[in-house]
């Protein structure tokens, strides 16, 4: 686990590379190719902590259609696990959420986000600790202001509980790399494997 919690300058982090890991883009649960966007569908990035328990989230709500996990919000370019790691990439690890609008709501999306996760903690989840944990939205310019509001919303019941205030980064979309093959769908590949979700059991109300 990286214990840097603090996010890199540009001049720390590490210059990554031009060129792509090799993938074969298969999704291991779902029919689909894992860089698929059916038409009529929309994407958003978000970040829990480990991507491992947060993909499986995702791919098992009703309405996505398709998930990959990678790295997102940092400088170097196609990163390593390990490189992200160290602390030293800036990036979160992020699940890519492929949802169709016409079966499962944008803000059944972010309620699913909000919940299973401490979003107070800054840069870690529980146990897992370093800027890589760190809670993200990354949306488009059409979700971002019902990103917004469903922030204030789940705050709103956050305080009522005498929970810390929200610390998730929401930006606009930046570079999102795919992770390598092995942690793509990993809880579907080791069952056993680890998973480091816990909400605040705080209900979010949109």
């Amino acid at each position: 686990m990286s214990r840097n919690i603090e996010m890199p300058t540009p001049e720390q982090t590490l210059p990554g590379r031009s060129t792509p890991m090799s993938l074969s883009f298969a999704h291991a649960v779902l029919p689909v190719d894992m860089r698929d966007v059916p038409d009529g569908c929309r994407v958003i990035w978000l970040g829990l902590g480990c991507f491992w328990g947060a993909e499986r989230l995702f791919w098992e709500l009703p309405g996505v259609v398709n998930t990959a996990v990678g790295y997102a919000g940092g400088e170097t370019s196609n990163p390593t696990y390990e490189e992200v790691c160290s602390g030293l990439t800036g990036h979160a690890e992020i699940v890519q959420v492929v949802y169709d609008p016409s079966k499962v709501s944008l803000e059944t999306v972010l309620k699913t986000f909000w919940e299973a996760h401490d979003p107070t903690q800054g840069m870690r989840q529980g146990n897992d600790i370093g800027t890589q944990y760190r809670s993200a939205i990354y949306a488009d310019d059409n979700q971002l202001e019902t990103v917004r509001r469903s922030l204030e919303a789940y705050q709103a019941q956050l305080s009522k509980q005498g929970k810390g205030s929200i610390t998730t980064e929401i930006a606009s979309v930046p570079p999102f790399y795919y992770a390598e093959q092995y942690h793509q769908q990993y809880l579907h590949k080791n069952p056993q494997g680890y998973c480091g979700l816990k909400g605040t059991g705080v209900v979010c109300p949109i």
